[in-house]
């Protein structure tokens, strides 16, 4: 049932379309290369960072703890899989503006009419 369920897994293309809805290639942050192993090797690293699957290889122990930061990436695998990882975790830049728009009432000055400018030529 493993087997039959990593399988599945494997074939599986990974896509990210909350991230990248136009795909990895078109995004302009991975190389072609890096975008190709992410599509193909994505879903099983991702099952196994999850821990839907356990590493069966040397290799898939080493993609697992560069996920979770404990090795600094060798391959280009892990290299491209960190790569996303920092993109997809990176902070959310602000507005300078603020989160919305003024209005005409903030504009507005209280008070009476005799702050009105008169000038004299």
């Amino acid at each position: 049932m493993t087997s039959n369920n990593r399988e599945l897994i494997t074939k599986k293309a990974f896509n990210d379309f909350k991230n990248y809805p136009y795909g990895f290639a078109r995004s302009g942050d991975f190389s072609i290369r890096e975008s190709d192993l992410l599509s193909k090797h994505g879903s099983l690293v991702a099952a196994l960072v999850n821990g839907e699957l356990e590493p069966m290889s040397a290799e898939e122990q080493s993609l697992v703890a560069v996920a979770r930061g404990e090795k600094a990436a060798e391959t280009p695998l892990e290299k491209a899989w960190s790569k996303y990882q920092s993109r997809i975790n990176r902070p959310k830049v602000g507005s300078m503006y603020g989160r919305s728009r003024y209005t005409d009432e903030a504009f507005e000055v209280s008070g009476s009419d005799d702050d009105d400018i008169v000038v004299e030529d």
